[in-house]
């Protein structure tokens, strides 16, 4: 159970009209941590347009990769939380299902292309404690990609930073259509909610 309850949206008729409507019709559900953020509407507000200008439709990356760099750079970081909602944004955004599953192993597995691989290279070496970026890796994406989509790649991966810090920190409660769609999507890896696993979900005894 989320360690801060999520503010209840009838309460915040402005906020649901504003920010939790829109992401509802294109998701079905609104995101508990979302909620949560909403006791301080100024960072939520600050946060849903950081959301916009990182995943611009004008981007140079296309949006499935990006959303593929999000998933590793939350595994990187163990936010299970997170690791759900990444897969689920990459299905919705175009990633062919066998290569969600098989992102932990993009280095060997023939479904990424080398450019691909220096993107989530770069994304796991960024979202890691301590940070494993070298010199090689970067010069790689922008090799790749150009400085400007190195710097979307990057963008991407902080923004996650952000989340999984939140997500993990408050074991933030999966919502129930995205346990359904992440177990889906990530079945056959390794996968677990753990600490995040919806309360419906749950044993009785647990």
């Amino acid at each position: 159970m989320t360690r801060i309850p999520p503010l209840k949206r009838e309460d915040y008729p402005d906020l649901d009209e504003k920010f939790f409507r829109p992401y509802e019709a294109s998701r079905g559900y609104v995101p508990n941590s979302n909620l949560v953020m909403a006791r301080k509407p100024k960072v939520l507000e600050a946060f849903r347009a950081l959301n916009a200008a990182i995943f611009d439709s004008n981007n140079t990356i296309p949006a499935a990769l990006l959303a593929l760099v999000g998933n590793v750079a939350s595994q990187a970081a163990g936010c299970n939380y997170c690791v759900a909602h990444t897969a689920n944004n990459a299905v919705i955004r175009g990633a062919e299902a066998k290569k969600i599953a098989a992102l932990w192993n993009y280095e060997k597995s023939e479904l990424f292309s080398d450019a691909e691989r220096s993107a989530l290279r770069f994304a796991q070496a960024a979202a890691s404690l301590p940070n494993m970026v070298s010199d090689d890796d970067v010069a790689d994406v922008i090799s790749n990609f150009g400085e400007e989509g190195a710097t979307e790649i990057l963008a991407v991966v902080s923004w996650y930073g952000f989340l999984n810090r939140w997500n993990d920190s408050l074991a933030t409660e999966l919502e129930g259509v995205a346990y359904e769609k992440a177990s889906e999507t990530l079945s056959g890896t390794d996968w677990d909610p753990g600490k995040h696993i919806p309360k419906a979900q749950k044993p009785a005894d647990a």
